[in-house]
């Protein structure tokens, strides 16, 4: 639902969480025209898998629900592997891509478990910009 927000600029309440998708989309950022192409992963994936898709990035967001602490346990193994995958001696050892983490559905504070301090200081631990949204 957030990548589809961000491409068409409206919220699709009905999707399939367990698809995965590229989408490809064009933005003007900082009057400069960015080619986007986006993975949106299923988050089902195994330990290969996932570290396939990390190598094929060139920036992450990492994305938890505040209702599943869970999605949010992974948050830092996520960001190591990216770390460690883009760091390692095979890719130039070249600088890290940029990551940033994101608390999503925030709206629903009846059912949240994970706290925006919670977030704030993984984001502070990994030196990674955090970010709650809706």
């Amino acid at each position: 639902a957030l990548t589809v927000r961000f491409i068409t600029r409206r919220f699709i309440g009905d999707y399939d969480p367990t698809l995965e998708m590229i989408y490809r989309h064009v933005a003007l950022i900082d009057g400069e025209m960015v080619h986007f192409e986006i993975l949106d992963t299923a988050g089902q994936e195994d330990s290969l898998q996932i570290e396939e898709k990390i190598k094929w990035g060139d920036g992450f967001a990492v994305v938890y629900s505040v209702t599943d602490r869970c999605s949010f346990d992974e948050v830092m193994r996520l960001c190591f592997l990216i770390q460690h995958l883009h760091g390692s001696p095979k890719r130039g050892g070249a600088e890290q891509p940029p990551v940033v983490i994101v608390g999503n559905k925030k709206d629903l504070q009846f059912d949240r478990m994970v706290s925006t301090q919670d977030g704030e200081n993984l984001s502070k631990a990994l030196k990674i910009p955090f970010y709650e949204i809706s």
